[in-house]
């Protein structure tokens, strides 16, 4: 499926959903994708991608923004404390702060450097104990302690269990930001992004779906 057609079906659905057009941000998921497919995304004219890894955007991004101006990068992938440095400087917004070390090291940070990205908390809606994640009750705690931090939280991220209705996490995910007054809603992929837009997602997360499937060997 090309970009445009991506960004057709994105529109349809903000105008089926009563929203606004453009309020929908598609983030193209790049990981493990081919230099080659991800320059051909930026040549289309879209600027906003997301990576799970923060080594691998490190050996990717700094060529690509030399020769293509506004890119914006999301980190989707779980973060080490360890690596919350790096992730600082090469990401614009990062969509997994998933407990209180790390809520603490963006602080720390942000201190010594002068700025922080936008952050997103990752909800564990699922309560999946293989997952990263804040579990649902235990948000509003967080939340406040980020705020605490003075830490810039934008709003919530999840990713539903593969084998549940995603629409029911993305209406929790929703609850617990409007209780929260909190405007972003990072939800929704390939195969549901439509129903995450119906449920008032702000940023999407679309990787195959653009690119085609991953390809396990960077060329």
């Amino acid at each position: 499926m090309s970009l445009s057609e991506i960004k057709a079906r994105i529109s349809s659905q903000e105008a089926q959903s009563g929203r606004d057009t453009g309020t929908t941000t598609l983030i193209a998921v790049s990981k493990i994708q081919p230099n080659k497919r991800v320059e051909s995304v930026l040549e289309e004219g879209h600027r906003i991608f997301g990576e799970n890894r923060v080594q691998e955007a490190a050996g990717k991004w700094p060529e690509f923004r030399e020769k293509f101006d506004g890119v914006e990068l999301h980190l989707l992938g779980p973060l080490q404390s360890n690596k919350a440095r790096q992730a600082m400087e090469l990401f614009d917004v990062i969509h997994t702060l998933d407990r209180e070390k790390l809520a603490t090291r963006f602080a720390q940070l942000r201190d010594e450097l002068g700025k922080c990205p936008d952050l997103f908390i990752q909800v564990n809606t699922g309560k999946e104990p293989q997952k990263a994640g804040i579990d649902p009750e235990d948000t509003d705690a967080f939340i406040e302690k980020c705020r605490d931090l003075n830490l810039p939280v934008i709003g919530l991220m999840c990713i539903p269990p593969v084998d549940e209705e995603p629409s029911l996490h993305f209406a929790l995910l929703a609850k617990l930001a409007k209780r929260n007054d909190l405007q972003g809603l990072s939800m929704g992929m390939s195969g549901d992004f439509e129903t995450a837009i119906a449920q008032g997602a702000t940023h999407i997360r679309v990787g195959s779906a653009i690119f085609g499937d991953r390809v396990y060997d960077q060329g």
